[in-house]
């Protein structure tokens, strides 16, 4: 096995190391290279394509197509199976993509929507591939010393505050949500979510959600607006080689506009701390942040405050909605794998999202009682 260091330098790896002409699972070739041809000028389909199935994501599916002339590209599709209603959404993502492409914030390029789903049977866009360096597990941070673990923690937050300083009129998406009442949203959608994905009656959901709804009405009426990515953690992110910069920013799918802080606390439920007892039992990203050298949640929150000068008074309220969603999502993943129609980072890793929805619905309940650092380091 190579060290994270000599592995490829892309943003996923292959599901089997290999790249294919015959079509990986969930994307036909044979259906998929006409269109491209008619519509991405700068692909070479004088030769057949090969392609494989990427690694990196647990919700929608990306390939790397690499075409006759060798370049490579990243396809996006939605995930097989079941799909929660609003999710997975291709346009909404190619539209983000773009218009931050527009004002140079770290994405890739875009290159084609396919909205026509008599192509290959659903939505589809293709982007750019990024090369630098991904931090996606804690075998990748084992190899990081204190210094380099403090650049990451550094670009990773200063990024969170620049993409949230993002003027949107100038990405032209500033109609791109509705801002007002957008907490309030949040709260009901996760919870119709819940009840289109959930396999089993889970305790502690259900008390999150009576909490969030109490709480909710209690919120300080002017809040901060900004483009909000959704899922904003270490290993959504290609850094360069040197670690100080942000190459790309990924996995758009949940962007809209709305709170800042929401996507704050979906960094602080993701970041890891040596002394977390009831986060390790959530087995997604463990012990990713928890070495020497990385910041502690206090200080992602201080730094991060000092950056955009927003009003964090809320912060407990957005952690506790932070676990209800992720463990929504999870949940999800649960379902597609137990229907055996997931693929990507959960089938390679062979993660229990079955679990991580517990253990997020417990890190939340704990959250909602303590406050959000105490609550999190339960």
């Amino acid at each position: 096995m190579t060290s994270p260091q000599n592995r490829p330098t892309g943003r996923f790896s292959s599901l089997d190391g290999q790249a294919h002409q015959d079509s990986p699972p969930g994307l036909p070739l044979e259906l998929l290279t006409p269109w491209l041809s008619r519509h991405v000028p700068v692909l070479d389909s004088s030769a057949p394509l090969t392609a494989r199935l990427l690694t990196g994501g647990r919700s929608n599916l990306t390939y790397e197509i690499v075409d006759a002339a060798g370049q490579r590209f990243a396809l996006r599709r939605p995930p097989l199976g079941h799909v929660m209603p609003r999710a997975h959404d291709m346009a909404r993502e190619y539209r983000v993509l773009a218009g931050l492409g527009a004002v140079n914030f770290a994405v890739p390029d875009v290159h084609a929507l396919c909205e026509d789903e008599t192509v290959m049977g659903v939505p589809f866009m293709l982007m750019g591939f990024v090369d630098g360096r991904v931090i996606a597990d804690s075998a990748d941070t084992a190899t990081l010393t204190p210094e380099q673990a403090d650049t990451v923690s550094a670009t990773l937050i200063a990024g969170l505050a620049a993409l949230h300083k993002v003027d949107i009129a100038s990405a032209g998406l500033s109609d791109f949500g509705r801002p007002e009442g957008y907490l309030q949203r949040q709260v009901a959608l996760w919870g119709r979510q819940w009840e289109n994905t959930k396999t089993r009656d889970m305790p502690e959901i259900e008390a999150l959600a009576r909490w969030l709804a109490q709480h909710v009405a209690y919120l300080p009426t002017l809040l901060p607006t900004s483009l909000v990515h959704g899922d904003y953690r270490l290993d959504n992110v290609i850094l360069d080689p040197g670690l100080r910069s942000l190459r790309a920013v990924l996995d758009w799918e949940m962007s809209t506009l709305g709170d800042p802080v929401t996507d704050l606390a979906i960094t602080l439920v993701y970041w890891t701390e040596s002394g977390d007892v009831l986060r390790r039992a959530v087995p997604v990203a463990q012990d990713l942040m928890s070495g020497p050298g990385f910041w502690s949640r206090e200080r992602v929150i201080d730094e991060y405050a000092s950056a955009t000068g927003f009003d964090l008074s809320h912060l407990q309220f957005a952690v506790a909605l932070a676990c209800y969603k992720l463990a929504v999502i999870m949940e999800s993943i649960h379902y597609r794998s137990r229907a055996g129609h997931q693929m990507g980072a959960t089938t390679e890793r062979n993660e229990d999202m079955g679990a991580a929805a517990e253990g997020l619905a417990a890190l939340g309940v704990e959250v909602m009682s303590r406050g959000a650092l105490e609550g999190l380091r339960a």
